[in-house]
């Protein structure tokens, strides 16, 4: 690996560390339970940000038919998905925990490849599938903070995480760039979510929110905003710097660093028997990193 894509994995790592644990902050300890509006915010801040990359020259979006935005539009709708059940999910799940439910999407992937592909998966990506599921599946069972809701919001960002994969795997290859899959996410979120403002209540609920007007609030939600265009923006980079095997390295180094750091600054309870199904996520994503290594396609 050359030393700038070691620059980039770093960077990589340490906007997705921070970008989790301040949107943690703000939905966990100030408590701004308003997905519309924050993931609004979020997906405007980037989108606004990556414009203006691309009228500075610094990242190329290149002009899309009308066909390739329709046919992208169907991951678009799994995009909102992503981030607002995700962001439902990590209001009340400690982020060890929504980050293995997170990874639990790589089983959908490996079985729509297995079942309706039939393309041959080797062993050990069978074996790191399995290992994410188990870990997932025991986790309700073994958590003495369980959050029926958080769960279902959970299942409900992993569902959409797969399914976005998927559409992605089968639009490849396409016209656009990931840059310009972003772009177009962005645009589309920030409409659907303006819209749903309302009708969800979040706009009347973000009035009385206790603090509306706290520099706290608004510093953390400009961070996460900022941050969240970031990661987006060094994973891009990154996956056109190094092998697919050793961005899920980084990736998975990114989550070590984030579920630990995360245990450190944040109240919550792990059982003995919580944090060996965290292991046993580990070890599944550890796996996948393996096969990646050896250049199977994810």
């Amino acid at each position: 690996m050359s030393g700038r894509g070691r620059l980039v994995g770093l960077a990589f790592c340490t906007c997705y560390l921070a970008a989790h644990l301040t949107n943690k902050y703000v939905l966990s300890v100030l408590k701004f339970t308003c997905p519309t509006l924050f993931q609004g915010w979020q997906t405007l801040v980037g989108g606004l940000l990556l414009h203006v990359s691309w009228k500075l020259g610094w990242v190329e979006i290149s002009s899309s038919s009308r066909s390739d935005v329709l046919a992208w539009l169907p991951a678009s709708v799994l995009f909102v998905g992503i981030i607002y059940a995700g962001s439902r999910a990590l209001s009340r799940l400690a982020i060890p925990v929504f980050l293995t439910l997170h990874n639990a999407a790589e089983v959908i992937v490996c079985g729509h490849r297995m079942c309706f592909r039939k393309e041959k998966t080797p062993p050990a990506k069978i074996c790191s599938a399995l290992l994410l599921l188990a870990a997932a599946g025991s986790l309700p069972f073994n958590d003495t903070q369980f959050d029926p809701d958080g769960y279902f919001w959970a299942v409900i960002h992993l569902l959409s995480v797969g399914a976005y994969k998927i559409v992605q795997k089968s639009l490849k290859p396409s016209a656009l760039s990931d840059i310009d899959q972003q772009y177009l996410n962005y645009i589309f979120s920030v409409a659907l979510l303006a819209a749903a403002a309302h009708p969800t209540g979040d706009l009347l609920r973000a009035l009385d929110f206790p603090f509306l007007y706290v520099y706290r609030f608004h510093g953390s939600c400009c961070a996460s905003g900022l941050l969240g265009f970031l990661v987006t923006l060094s994973a891009v980079k990154l996956k056109s710097l190094v092998a697919p095997g050793q961005c899920a390295a980084w990736l998975l180094l990114a989550q070590v660093a984030t579920a630990g750091s995360s245990v450190l600054l944040f109240e919550g309870v792990l059982t003995r028997a919580a944090v060996g199904c965290l292991l046993l996520g580990g070890l599944g994503e550890a796996l996948l990193v393996f096969s990646e290594r050896r250049g199977a396609p994810r």
